[in-house]
């Protein structure tokens, strides 16, 4: 998953990057001011906004009111030192999604921001299921037929998205986008490489096959039988 923080204290910023790093599997965009954490907001496809509210240039509630009217529905995790309930009414009504008041706990933290992805992505369960795959968001474990398969944090992070997105064709560029920060050059063979591992693991020993290359337009979970125009389709011609 890719969370946008935008927070003007540049060390805090830095520390919630890299809980998110390390704890939810998200590659993270950093943002010191409104101004450039909204041109961000605005230009890529983020699966959590986490947002400070004094920011200089632009404030984080003018920032929230201006990405709602565009018409974004990612999900917002606001980071403030206020807890008054007028202040946090406010947030709410203005288009956030969930607050959290500083000093945070970093378990909450985690557990916040992991609740809000799934639920940007239309899940409210920990857990994704797709035919006797089994993965689960709290502890980043996968399973199959009830034996437990080791990824690396990548071939997870591709898994879990596909798994989020079951049954739909995955693009390799949305892979690219929501799995990788900014600075991330995207023309590479990566997300081949790592589709080539999970399969290893995943499918080779395994009857019915899970993970699809839809040619010409990119990759989907499921356990149904392909279209003709599937690669894999093709091969077995």
């Amino acid at each position: 998953m890719r969370v946008l923080v935008v927070e003007d204290e540049q060390r805090l910023a830095e520390n919630i990057a890299q809980i998110l790093r390390e704890n939810a599997s998200s590659a993270v965009d950093l943002a010191f001011d409104g101004q450039e954490g909204f041109f961000l907001a605005e230009s890529n496809p983020y699966d959590l906004l986490v947002l400070d509210l004094m920011l200089p240039k632009l404030s984080g509630p003018e920032l929230l009111r201006r990405y709602r009217e565009a018409g974004h529905k990612t999900p917002v995790l606001i980071v403030t030192a206020r807890d008054e309930k007028e202040s946090v009414v406010a947030l709410l009504n203005s288009g956030a999604d969930d607050y959290i008041t500083k000093p945070f706990d970093l378990g909450e933290f985690v557990a916040r921001a992991k609740a809000l992805i799934r639920r940007g992505l239309g899940e409210t369960s920990p857990s994704i299921q797709v035919a006797d795959l089994k993965l689960s968001n709290t502890s980043r474990r996968v399973y199959r037929a009830g034996k437990e398969i080791v990824l690396t944090a990548m071939e997870y992070r591709v898994l879990e998205y596909l798994a989020y997105k079951r049954g739909a064709i995955v693009s390799k560029t949305e892979l690219l986008e929501h799995l990788y920060d900014y600075n991330w050059e995207r023309f590479s063979n990566v997300i081949e490489v790592y589709i080539s591992g999970l399969r290893r693991k995943i499918d080779t020993p395994a009857a019915v096959k899970l993970i699809h290359t839809v040619r010409g337009l990119g990759y989907a979970l499921r356990p149904d039988a392909l279209r003709p125009d599937s690669t894999e389709g093709k091969k077995r011609r």
